[in-house]
């Protein structure tokens, strides 16, 4: 409860950031699109340098330190903004630095996050917990962006961004309150080897995986298009639709709807369809929805961006509270860790690569098509899911055995050998 009363503070914080940098960007700075997609690609490149290492780190030490620390220091790099403006010293500059090490931050924060959860609650609670959970991020994503759109015009974005900095703080008091402890040593005694021999064994074991690979293979994937598409919605929906913050917050409140109705019905679908078509129906809306944004007519599109996020969302929530759950199911807790920074630099690395792409894209064929290209790209995501026995899953299998990983079909040897060629990953 207490991690949970946490993150619903924080989640709806973030929004208001999510909103209010870009703005900084475009508005009081005047920078172009590709200057305000590079935010994105800043702010994700820790996924790409930093996420391997701190999965060695996060099953070393303490998770719940892990996270009040995570959580003060972004609010401190946050306040900055507000600070730096108020003495007329913001700059461009600036903005890439905070997103930087905040970015650096969130990545210790979130494979702690996920990994902290199994150990607070039971493994037949995995899916409610995640779901309860994602229900308060979509209720922060339905009424944040409003809430930042609105603040933005009150106080304009640089200020806005404190609120988003005390709601760090508020989520790091939580968690300190929590009075659980894990047992540290005894899940590292015995085990600890070097960085790069724990290092090695967990990218062994996602990349070798047969659930772990093609999740990571479809989220990637998924997340390269659609940071294309994000990366410059806010500049399409401010020089393009000529909206105000006020409206792209409350076009973006509203279609987050569809991810609190992903989180509140992805219990019943799984018991209705099973893991594995649940699974696959997620995946089918990953990218057609999105095409309503750059077709919808300029004189009447807010309609357009609130349906294509509505169902977007809903198939993003109801995919990720899946395979979240699954994932951590069948995962043995001492490599909880390094499962979530290796699933993590895969489907999170991708996304400072789909900005970059999304922002040079913008200035060279033009916002509309970029978003149309990313649209269509996110489809193939379905691929990988529809190859893996991760289609024919009726529910969430046992836990594997600490010590024994799971075979891939046809394999003679346990997933600990060397790691598969380059290709194969990359694919």
């Amino acid at each position: 409860m207490k991690l949970w009363a946490g993150q619903t503070i924080s989640e709806f914080g973030t929004p208001v950031s999510q909103i209010a940098i870009p703005w900084i960007a475009i508005k009081n700075l005047n920078e172009s699109a590709f200057a305000v997609a590079s935010l994105t690609t800043v702010q994700f490149l820790p996924f790409l340098l930093f996420t391997l290492p701190a999965g060695v780190w996060v099953d070393r030490l303490s998770r719940r330190m892990v996270l009040i620390v995570g959580d003060l220091g972004r609010a401190v790099l946050l306040a900055t903004i507000p600070l730096a403006y108020a003495f007329d010293a913001l700059t461009l500059t600036q903005l890439y630095v905070v997103a930087f090490l905040v970015g650096i931050l969130t990545v210790f924060f979130d494979v702690a996050y996920q990994s902290y959860l199994p150990y607070l609650v039971e493994r037949d609670q995995l899916v409610e917990g995640n779901s309860k959970l994602q229900i308060t991020v979509s209720a922060a994503q339905g009424a944040g962006p409003a809430i930042g759109g609105g603040l933005i015009q009150a106080i304009t974005a640089p200020y806005a961004v404190f609120v988003d900095a005390f709601s760090f703080v508020a989520s790091g008091a939580f968690s300190g309150a929590i009075k659980k402890r894990e047992q540290v040593a005894a899940r590292v005694e015995g085990a600890r080897q070097s960085m790069w021999a724990e290092l090695r064994e967990g990218l062994s074991y996602v990349l070798r995986h047969p659930y772990l690979r093609p999740q990571a293979m479809c989220t990637s994937t998924s997340n390269f298009f659609g940071s294309m598409s994000f990366a410059i919605l806010l500049v399409f929906a401010a020089r393009d639709w000529h909206m105000s913050a006020g409206i792209v917050g409350i076009g973006l409140g509203l279609g987050s709807l569809g991810w609190l109705l992903g989180a509140v019905f992805v219990g019943r679908l799984q018991a209705w369809l099973g893991v594995g078509t649940t699974t696959l129906v997620a995946c089918v809306l990953f990218g057609v929805p999105w095409l309503l944004i750059p077709l919808a007519p300029q004189s009447f599109p807010l309609p357009f961006l609130v349906v294509a996020i509505l169902i977007g969302g809903f198939g993003g929530v109801v995919y990720n509270v899946t395979q979240v759950s699954l994932r951590q199911a069948i995962t043995p807790e001492r490599l909880q860790g390094r499962m979530n920074a290796v699933m993590r630099f895969i489907v999170w690395g991708a996304l400072p690569l789909g900005s970059l792409v999304g922002g040079a894209l913008a200035s060279s064929i033009g916002l509309r098509n970029t978003l149309i290209v990313g649209a269509v790209g996110a489809t193939f995501a379905i691929v990988p899911i529809w190859f893996s026995p991760i289609r024919t899953l009726r529910t969430i299998p046992e836990p594997e055995p600490p010590d024994e990983p799971r075979l891939e079909p046809g394999l003679a040897t346990p997933l600990q050998g060397p790691l598969p060629a380059m290709e194969e990953s990359n694919a």
